[in-house]
Formats: structure tokens, sequence, C-alpha cells
């Protein structure tokens, strides 16, 4: 299989750093943000070797951005 970039958002729980991908839906965390994206490429190569056919549903690249919400300081 070739190699592929995908995309993760990373947010912090308590001491964890949890990092999910944002094309397929699998996540996985690390006590640092190298080792939870290290732990989420290792689990989405696992999910896709057991889900083969996943492959073909992995959506492209999403747009990512951050808006506002009034009073939600």
């Amino acid at each position: 299989m070739s190699e592929r970039t995908l995309t993760a958002a990373i947010h912090q729980e308590e001491d964890w750093y949890v990092a999910q991908c944002l094309e397929i839906d699998v996540a996985s965390q690390g006590k640092t943000i190298q080792e939870a994206l290290a732990n989420l490429a290792e689990a989405v190569e696992l999910y896709l070797e057991v889900m083969p056919d996943a492959v073909g549903q992995i959506t492209s690249t999403p747009l990512v951005t951050s808006f506002q919400v009034p009073g939600a300081a």
C-alpha cells in the first residue's frame, strides 16, 4: 500500500493527548503529542489492515478552520 497523508485533531484530556484521524473514525492517545500521533498512525495502519475495504472510504482531507460563537468565552 502506498503512503498517504492524513489529518489529525489533537486535544488534551487531563494527562493525555488524544489524537483523532479526521478522514476515518480512528483515535488514539499518548502522554505527549508526538506519542499520540505515533499511536494514531499505528492504529490507522492496523485498522486499514483489518478493514481493507475502508481504504476506499477514506474521505478527502477536510477543511479545518475556526469559528466564533457569541457568549461562549
